[in-house]
């Protein structure tokens, strides 16, 4: 067989597989039955298939079903949210890139969508970047022009950071010039997320910065999420997609806020 043909299969395997993960998402729960008679493939193969999005993190196996691990309550495997909605979150991170000026430090979430703007940076070298993300920690000490700060404290693997006490108290001893941060709800204009310790973090964050933006796509206004952060007046300016629908974004200005419509590159 040759590479071409390997890497094609193995393509197709990995779009099999991110596209039953998100039915599994989606459902909550499906019999494995279901899966293999909706994918067209022998349930031995849906095994295989669940046996490595299980070792991912990104749902279970059990009694004969695949059950997500993540629910609106409980945040999604970062591994599975990085695939999600690639092209629009770089087009966020793109445009946010324009509050970014050189010499600043800049203190970046945990959100794969704010993630994006890592490999832009080195058009704003030197900078500062501090981070909680052990994602971000290793892209960025791997980046010329770029100083970091890393976030140390309670490593979380769900979402591949620290949090908690002491992450908390390094970010209080610190001050940042801008805050990028994006969200896992939005909702009555306030932004939400499922785990208390995410929200600690996120207020520490802006507490220490003076310019908060927020990056959002659409997905992120018809979200479901249990802990109130923030208001979005917080924000100094919010970035969302052409998605976005308009009267949303049409209530946020109304309320003062400053929002920043993405559209699609031609």
């Amino acid at each position: 067989m040759t590479s071409t043909a390997s890497g094609s299969r193995q393509d197709r395997r990995t779009e099999r597989q991110n596209a039953i993960a998100r039915a599994v998402m989606e459902h909550g729960s499906i019999r494995i039955e279901e899966l293999a008679e909706r994918f067209g493939i022998s349930v031995m193969t849906a095994h295989r298939d669940l046996d490595e999005l299980e070792g991912r993190g990104l749902l279970r196996k059990s009694r004969g079903a695949a059950t997500a691990q993540a629910s609106t309550l409980v945040e999604s495997s970062v591994v599975y949210r990085q695939t999600q909605q690639l092209e629009i979150k770089r087009s966020l991170a793109g445009t946010a890139l324009r509050h970014v000026n050189t010499g600043q430090s800049v203190l970046l979430d945990d959100s794969t969508t704010v993630h994006q703007i890592i490999p832009l940076l080195v058009d704003r070298a030197p900078l500062t970047v501090i981070t909680n993300s052990l994602s971000a920690i290793n892209e960025v000490s791997n980046t010329d022009g770029l100083s970091l700060i890393g976030l140390g404290g309670e490593y979380y693997n769900w979402c591949a950071s620290f949090m908690g006490r002491v992450t908390n108290e390094s970010i209080r001893r610190l001050h940042s010039d801008l805050l990028l941060m994006s969200a896992a709800a939005i909702i009555d204009q306030t932004v939400y997320f499922q785990a208390s310790e995410t929200v600690d973090t996120k207020r520490a964050m802006m507490d220490a910065a003076s310019v908060r933006i927020l990056l959002a796509d659409h997905t992120k206004f018809s979200g479901r999420a249990l802990h109130a952060c923030a208001e979005l007046r917080e924000f100094d300016h919010v970035i969302v997609d052409h998605l976005t629908p308009r009267g949303v974004v049409e209530t946020l200005r109304r309320a003062g806020t400053d929002v920043t419509v993405v559209r699609p590159r031609r």
